[in-house]
């Protein structure tokens, strides 16, 4: 497996982790467990665990709807540095610490938002740099064979369907998802990708074909996948697909809470299609 991969990590006094660790991760990795057990915070922890400037994106993130709140009672943006400031500094504590602690590896974070104008159109300047349009336009067909192609007009994201463009967002959400994951996977190599909630807005039924692109791409590219999800039929079609294309490099994270601390279960690739196939429970133990 790759150098730059992460195969184990420590993390201490960050968010709902006082002394957390996990090893044995693979190539692509999907982690379930319940509501509030610490998956986007574990994501969020691997995020910055080579750089700590991504902690400013993070902070941006998760509190942007207050910001704007307070932008909108007139506080400015002197109120928006402070804040920052100050929840930087409320995490001067943390410990992280990966394999890959001395390696200088492009750590991506795609939260469970929806993706930006200006994101598509970043991604898809690589595409073009790259000539993988056609790729990118055989992939999406494959999610909707009505869309002719995907093309970034006036700096806005549009899709070809019967003859004419339209605006991505006239679109559902689920089609905004599947071409902003297949655009990443295909824009970055050697990277370290994470994905929070990403079942959000795919119809289940387009799981398999998500995850084989996934599993596909991420091993062209050599790319290290890290996801999180709450879904049944996530979990189910990430192993059919793994044992599909016989893809020993994945793993299954199973994240609880015993007592006050959480716990990580690590299954590599035997043991956990056995856990799917005999119907066991993986999402979360009590």
């Amino acid at each position: 497996m790759s150098e730059h991969f992460i195969r184990e990590i420590e993390i201490k006094n960050f968010k709902c982790f006082k002394d957390f660790k996990a090893e044995g991760f693979g190539r692509v990795n999907l982690i379930g467990g319940k509501n509030n057990v610490g998956k986007t915070a574990f994501m969020e922890a691997v995020y910055i665990t080579n750089s700590k400037k991504n902690l400013r994106n993070i902070i941006s993130t998760r509190y942007v709807a207050d910001i704007l709140w307070d932008l909108w009672r007139e506080i400015g943006k002197k109120f928006i540095n402070n804040f920052i400031k100050e929840k930087i500094e409320s995490y001067e504590k943390i410990k992280l610490k990966t394999n890959i602690d001395n390696l200088n590896i492009n750590i991506v974070f795609k939260s469970s938002n929806k993706a930006t104008k200006n994101i598509y159109e970043n991604l898809y300047s690589s595409i073009i740099k790259n000539e993988l349009e056609d790729r990118l336009d055989s992939y999406i067909k494959e999610f909707d064979e009505n869309i002719e192609k995907f093309r970034i007009i006036n700096s806005q994201p549009y899709c070809k369907k019967n003859g004419k463009f339209y605006n991505l967002n006239e679109f559902g959400d689920g089609l905004g998802k599947f071409i902003y994951f297949i655009m990443l996977l295909l824009s970055e190599k050697e990277s370290i990708i994470l994905l929070d909630e990403m079942e959000n807005g795919i119809h289940y039924t387009q799981l398999d074909r998500l995850w084989e692109i996934i599993l596909t791409i991420s091993k062209e590219q050599n790319i290290q996948v890290l996801a999180t999800t709450h879904s049944k039929e996530c979990i189910e079609s990430y192993a059919r697909v793994a044992k599909k294309l016989e893809d020993r490099e994945i793993t299954f994270i199973e994240m609880c809470k015993r007592e006050e601390d959480i716990k990580a279960f690590v299954y590599p690739y035997d043991w956990f299609i056995d856990e799917i196939e005999q119907e066991h429970e993986v999402r979360g133990c009590l």
